[in-house]
């Protein structure tokens, strides 16, 4: 009995309609992605064998340089918004709309309050060269870091996922890091995270050895 050939069927596939999705995807997350701003200071941080990460967010941040400027920043534009009305309203800043949301969009602030509207009515270059980056007061005399991490709470709304962070540089005066410490008491907040650079841990340590265990856990 002869056999029944069964008709070949093309395999190619009309790939024109894909591509077609596939660019409008790519052309729609380019732009609605908004990237973060450039920081206005950077720093050294020091070295730990801690390994825990940095959240990405719920994380009110202070960065401290070299020369002891303290700078301030939180994530969430929402909570920057109603951060920024607070201390508008508070202190009488006469921000505009478009001042106000050059803080909410922007990254960290590194200025005293009375200078808060100038600071950002000016784009980030403008500010150095006008010497405005001159950092957060924290001295006893005007603590307006208390100022920031209480109105930065405020504007949490009681957030139980908030954690606060200090990134200071390798060479930033102690005296600057114990006012900030030391403000942090002020507030009743003990719990607080030192952001270091990852270094290895000594070869026989506890850390070492918890680590190679971790290793081993996950082959």
């Amino acid at each position: 009995m002869p056999k029944v050939k069964m008709p070949r069927k093309s395999t190619l596939v009309d790939m024109t309609a894909m591509c077609d999705v596939a660019f409008l995807l790519l052309t729609f997350f380019m732009l609605a992605t908004k990237f973060k701003p450039d920081e206005p200071v950077t720093v050294v941080t020091p070295s730990s064998i801690n390994t825990k990460l940095l959240p990405d967010s719920d994380v009110i941040m202070l960065t401290v340089d070299a020369g002891g400027k303290i700078f301030f920043s939180m994530d969430g534009q929402p909570k920057r918004q109603q951060l920024i009305n607070d201390l508008d309203q508070q202190y009488k800043l006469g921000l505009t709309e478009k001042e106000k949301n050059n803080f909410v969009v922007g990254s960290s602030v590194g200025t005293d309050i009375k200078s808060l509207k100038t600071y950002l009515d000016m784009k980030p270059e403008e500010r150095k060269k006008a010497g405005l980056e001159k950092g957060i007061p924290v001295d006893s005399a005007n603590n307006e870091v208390a100022v920031w991490i209480e109105y930065a709470r405020s504007a949490q709304g009681g957030n139980p996922k908030l954690q606060y962070c200090i990134k200071a540089d390798n060479g930033t005066p102690y005296p600057v890091i114990k006012d900030i410490l030391d403000t942090f008491k002020e507030k009743k907040i003990q719990k607080l995270n030192l952001v270091t650079n990852l270094e290895a841990a000594p070869a026989g340590s506890a850390a070492a050895l918890a680590r190679a265990e971790g290793k081993s856990d996950h082959e």
